[in-house]
């Protein structure tokens, strides 16, 4: 059985691969969305990731169709005090931002929609920076305080507004962040290595990065002249089509063949062994692809397999 990690400073146990909630009514039907949490809570999986927006980006879609999918999912299966959903504020189309208002009003819609009265880890999802730090953790706070919000977390965020969100929480003895969700992976490293690492580090905050698997390039399908059939194709596509990544594809298959499993564990594998990373996160869409994210929470690297991932994708 793979251990819980424990969430930054909190009393959130989780398990080490997040399930992302972003295809839960995009390209993962309720039916399939239902299947792929089943499926992933069998194998010991309790940590699902989405977000208010997801998916508003679609047409017909308004937001929240992944939040609704897994909130009828936990009321049909009656396993809430099992699992820890993860949330987001400031993109849904009917509540932008992060005013205090804002984030009260959106976190209400969120509970909402996710049939539940408390969200268990709420993060902010894109900064804003005209809004002051002291009226986003002021709010957070009284979300805290009023049992809708057991643990915040930030996302895209700067090293500098993190600090300032960090020390006004310890002057003022307000919710503190206990995580954060960058963009990181073997092909985009520049985001969170560096300052932003290094004050999560000194801030004993976990990382719980997105984007883990590069939109499905770091899967291994996406190959010189290959087409492949998916909405993030054409993201993916760019990495397969530059140097670096041909370099990190070389890599994974060396030790992906070394240990008999699929391309995308041991990517998930190299960004867990990262310094400050409890749980990466990744999408699957159908239960076939779910294997192979669930096979990196038990693959352990070696340091040399470690170091030559790093070096082929420096």
């Amino acid at each position: 059985m793979t251990s819980l990690r424990t969430l930054g400073s909190s009393d959130l146990k989780v398990f080490p691969l997040s399930l992302g909630g972003n295809v839960f009514g995009w390209t993962a039907d309720e039916e399939t969305s239902f299947a792929v949490l089943d499926a992933y809570a069998a194998a010991g999986g309790n940590f699902i990731d989405t977000a208010d927006a997801y998916s508003a980006w679609i047409e017909g879609n308004k937001g929240g169709e992944s939040e609704t999918i897994i909130g009828k999912w936990v009321k049909a299966r009656g396993n809430r005090d099992s699992v820890v959903i993860a949330t987001k504020v400031s993109q849904h189309p009917e509540y932008q931002g992060l005013s205090a208002a804002n984030i009260k009003a959106a976190a209400d819609a969120s509970l909402r929609r996710l049939d539940t009265d408390h969200i268990d880890l709420y993060y902010t999802h894109f900064d804003k920076p005209e809004v002051p730090v002291e009226e986003i953790i002021g709010a957070l706070d009284e979300l805290v305080k009023a049992g809708k919000v057991r643990q915040i977390a930030a996302s895209n965020i700067s090293p500098e507004r993190l600090k300032a969100s960090l020390d006004f929480s310890d002057r003022e003895g307000l919710a503190r962040y206990v995580a954060l969700q960058p963009h990181y992976n073997l092909v985009s490293r520049d985001t969170y290595e560096g300052p932003l690492q290094d004050l999560a580090a000194k801030e004993g905050l976990s990382a719980v990065p997105y984007f883990s698997l590069a939109a499905g390039f770091l899967t291994g399908k996406y190959r010189p002249g290959t087409t492949v059939d998916s909405a993030r194709a054409g993201r993916a596509q760019q990495y397969a089509d530059s140097e670096r990544g041909q370099q990190v594809l070389t890599a994974l298959d060396e030790i992906a063949a070394a240990h008999e499993v699929p391309v995308a564990t041991v990517a998930l594998a190299w960004l867990a062994a990262q310094p400050t990373i409890t749980a990466p996160i990744a999408s699957a869409r159908t239960v076939e692809q779910l294997p192979a994210l669930l096979g990196a929470a038990d693959l352990k690297l070696t340091d040399e397999e470690v170091t030559s991932l790093t070096e082929a994708s420096a």
